[in-house]
């Protein structure tokens, strides 16, 4: 697989928690596996980053790597001004990613939000790291209702700078998924134009990283490395099934 970049629809819909399953997914074939986020925001010095999470969820062989950290929760390139610091540029995040792939077998490249949110002052995004690394783009994409249209646009965005999405991944499967949910299994990959290729239960970061790494096979298509039967999933959770 080499690069994967990893792009939500939004913020706060699972990317950090779907990147260390695929890492994990990974290091249980044998596979040497880095994570990279090029910019943490909302954190201060010291407190567990998003890298390190997953890390930490995927194995002690996983590496977490971060570019750059700013304090404030905000945009990448608002956060770097607001913080008096240098951005993260796109050419950066692809010359970190392509080291790491030298020495590993998996880079997943994390982004902050959104494909489309400015890392730098000049407009570059992570779309523009995916590029210039020509690595494929998994989107993690929420289960409910608003999804659909941000993860057309999404897909549309991709290809309008000829990049292909991987595929989509549910970042957080509710327990009781309302109609909505159950609908969009078959109408994500529509929307996408790409193949549904996981979905992961909500809650599953709070897993001991023993459970997390047994259980995140089972979450995520042959495509990346697990045992998930799409069909199998739509059959019990579609809106047939009820």
């Amino acid at each position: 697989m080499g690069v994967i970049v990893v792009s939500g629809t939004g913020t706060e819909i699972g990317k950090t928690v779907v990147t260390a399953a695929v890492a994990a997914a990974a290091a249980a074939r044998g596979r040497t596996v880095a994570v990279l986020k090029p910019a943490q925001t909302g954190l201060s010095r010291g407190e567990p980053g998003d890298a390190g999470e997953a890390a930490r969820l995927a194995g002690p062989g996983v590496t977490g790597t971060e570019l750059a950290r700013f304090p404030e929760p905000l945009a990448p390139a608002t956060a770097a001004r607001r913080a008096g610091m240098a951005p993260v540029a796109p050419r950066e995040v692809a010359e970190a990613a392509a080291k790491l792939a030298a020495e590993h077998d998996l880079v997943l490249v994390e982004g902050a939000g959104g494909l489309l949110v400015r890392l730098d002052s000049q407009g570059g995004t992570l779309a523009d790291a995916a590029r210039l690394l020509g690595a494929p783009v998994l989107v993690v994409a929420p289960a409910g209702l608003g999804t659909l249209n941000a993860t057309a646009l999404t897909a549309e965005a991709l290809r309008s700078r000829s990049l292909e999405p991987l595929g989509i991944v549910v970042g957080s499967w509710p327990a009781a998924p309302d109609l909505a949910a159950r609908c969009n299994l078959a109408d994500l990959p529509e929307s996408a134009g790409a193949a549904l290729l996981g979905a992961v239960p909500e809650g599953a970061g709070s897993l001991a990283p023993e459970a997390f790494r047994a259980a995140a096979p089972g979450w995520l298509a042959p495509a990346l490395g697990g045992s998930w039967d799409g069909e199998a999933f739509a059959a019990e959770y579609g809106p047939a099934a009820h």
